[in-house]
């Protein structure tokens, strides 16, 4: 047993021993040799030789003291120098503010260790900087990078680096762009023993630069994994990334981290890139978050509905409003306190991204319908007229619109290539445009009703064998208020085909009827009844002068006949009909007041008795409406009679 351990250990000693002498440059290779030294050899040599050189090391000086001074990536040396030279500095600047709060044993950090944390960030990303991240998605970039410059380190504190000389371009600060030979710098450049490529990116707006490659940095954390047990080379002998995934806060662990390591051992353990706590604080912070989002929606389904419009468009903004809160804090906990990392918190960083977006773009359309509920109050705009509804549909399309590109945008953020498939809809464009015909032909035909004035929110017309009063056009329909109150929804485009009579748009309206008086009414009556029916239109301020006649026009069946013709000038039905009633009755006072009355239907029944044979008669009866009395008497002729 005691030997079979032995050879576990041995084997175990020459694999580790193998894996570091893979990722050096020629096989075994040590720093006594004089060829391949550790980073932090590195460093101090790039340090050392620039003190000889008062421009150069001022440069340094900017680089890790200016947090706007990008590093310089002329060349694959420059880029791996300004690499080391930053991280030595983030590092060592890291650590003296972690070791100081810790010492200082004070709950909440100082002003200045938070401005010392603030540098160690932004140097942070400064070195990612070296890095391609077009492939990252921009909402999970910033913490991707920190992570992956991390880990970056960590390898190069396990291997051996090639001397300064063998790496082509000249120092980072240098002015030339080319090779410490003199020659051209070359495309890319490996760091030897490894796959770790420094390439020059042809274009884009880092063209020119020599970075890492996008497949480097892919491969990174792997080949992190593949480093981690084995031992640190270099001077420091902790690794800051096992420390950043594992420990709460951002950079330095709060105080409250330190109940976690009294609690029990097993909180410490990990699982999937994550401690245990982490995993318990992060479905703790998702049970409370769910469990405050059911309790106002409980709460506000029982408040009650407010009566203005536009007061309940407002209450509909602080749903998203909550959304949107609720995202950040959940991402400002995973990221700041529970600290999760690695593929996990890309995963929660783009649903995040995704929730918050879309909410957007939710919160962007409700709140220019706010607007419009707003728009509409004002008294200048009345609610039954084309303008609003022209500015109810152009709301609503404008709305729906921003609402998209804000969709678009959020989705080119958690790096879904939203132009590209825009771009590709190109392909399957007909299909869609063939799919989306009978939406397309509603909308151009709404945009006609629009524009032809065809018909207006308001108006009451008739088509085909439907008449009602228009209470809205929209994007794809319009909708009718029937007569009998029945709502109509008919396409724009079946409603443009059919002959519309729009009743509403007459400019005047035509008074036409026909008045009946008894045959009884002699002459002299007929003229006054005339004269005085022409004299009560022309005395009524809404008739118009032209046409206007009112003429003796027939002998009817029952009544002499009179017909009054005159065009009315009213703003809609309901005043024309106003109009209307009063002439009415004017027209029922001429015809009084001049000693005629009105005829109606009457009949004449012809009785028929015996006689003597040499003496025939006929009885006349005449039936009057009122049956109330009859007589009869011997005729020699018929003839209609026409009497109440």
């Amino acid at each position: 047993m005691l030997a079979l351990a032995l050879l576990f250990a041995f084997l175990a000693l020459f694999h580790a021993d193998y894996a570091t002498r893979a990722y050096a440059r020629e096989a075994p290779a040590t720093p006594q040799g004089q060829q391949d030294a550790t980073a932090a050899e590195l460093v101090q040599e790039i340090i050392s030789d620039a003190s000889d050189n008062e421009g150069l090391h001022s440069r340094y000086q900017r680089l890790v003291t200016n947090p706007i001074s990008p590093p310089d990536t002329r060349s694959p040396r420059a880029t791996l120098e300004s690499f080391l030279v930053i991280m030595q500095a983030a590092n060592k600047l890291w650590l003296g503010v972690r070791d100081e709060f810790f010492a200082n044993d004070n709950f909440f950090m100082t002003e200045e260790e938070k401005d010392q944390l603030v540098l160690v960030q932004s140097l942070l990303g400064k070195a990612a900087q070296t890095f391609d991240l077009s492939d990252v998605p921009a909402a999970s970039r910033e913490r991707f990078s920190i992570e992956t410059v991390l880990q970056l380190q960590e390898i190069f504190d396990r291997i051996y680096l090639p001397p300064l000389e063998d790496i082509p371009g000249l120092p980072a600060g240098s002015n030339a762009r080319a090779d410490a030979l003199g020659g051209p710098l070359p495309d890319k450049w490996i760091i030897p023993g490894t796959s770790l490529t420094i390439e020059r990116v042809q274009d884009g707006p880092y063209s020119g630069q020599y970075l890492f490659t996008a497949a480097t940095v892919d491969e990174i954390p792997d080949d992190y994994e593949a480093l981690q047990s084995l031992p640190i080379i270099a001077d420091r002998g902790e690794d800051l990334y096992q420390y950043y995934i594992y420990t709460p806060g951002n950079l330095v662990a709060p105080q409250w981290y330190q109940f976690i390591l009294d609690g029990p051992g097993w909180l410490q353990n990990t699982f999937g890139g994550q401690a245990y706590w982490q995993w318990l604080a992060l479905a703790l912070t998702v049970v409370v978050l769910m469990l405050a989002i059911a309790l106002y929606s409980r709460w506000n389904n029982r408040r009650p509905v407010p009566l203005d419009p536009a007061a309940r468009q407002s209450r509909r903004l602080t749903p998203p409003l909550l959304v949107i809160l609720a995202a950040n804090l959940f991402h400002y906990l995973c990221e700041e306190q529970i600290n999760i990392t690695g593929d996990l918190l890309q995963i929660v960083t783009t649903i995040v991204s995704a929730i918050i977006w879309t909410t957007s773009a939710w919160l962007t359309y409700q709140v220019l319908q706010t607007l419009y509920m707003w728009t509409i109050r004002n008294p200048t705009v009345n609610n039954a007229s084309l303008d609003a509804s022209l500015v109810r549909t152009g709301f609503r399309v404008a709305s729906f619109l921003v609402a998209i590109v804000v969709l678009g945008y959020g989705a080119t953020r958690i790096g879904i290539p939203i132009y590209g498939v825009v771009a590709g809809l190109g392909v399957g464009g007909l299909a869609i445009a063939l799919a989306a015909q009978p939406t397309l032909e509603n909308f151009i035909s709404g945009l006609i009703l629009y524009a032809d004035r065809i018909v207006r929110v308001g108006d009451f017309f008739q088509f085909s064998d439907t008449a009602g009063t228009v209470e809205e056009i929209g994007i794809r329909s319009t909708r009718i208020r029937a007569l009998d109150r029945t709502l109509i929804i008919v396409a724009n485009a079946e409603l443009v085909k059919h002959k519309i009579t729009n009743y509403s748009q007459r400019d005047v309206f035509l008074f036409r009827h026909k008045v009946g008086v008894r045959y009884e009414t002699d002459s002299e009556a007929l003229h006054k009844v005339r004269d005085s029916i022409h004299a009560a239109l022309e005395a009524h301020e809404s008739v118009l002068e032209s046409p206007l006649r009112v003429r003796l026009v027939e002998y009817g069946d029952f009544a002499i006949l009179f017909d009054i013709y005159a065009n009315i000038a009213a703003t809609d039905m309901n005043a024309f009909l106003e109009v209307q009633e009063q002439l009415l009755i004017a027209i029922r006072e001429a015809v009084e007041d001049n000693g005629a009355s009105f005829a109606f239907p009457s009949s004449t029944v012809y009785l028929s008795r015996d006689q003597l044979p040499e003496q025939k008669t006929v009885d006349i009866v005449e039936n009057e409406s009122d049956e109330e009395r009859s007589k009869s008497a011997p005729a020699e002729k018929a003839y209609p009679v026409d009497e109440t």
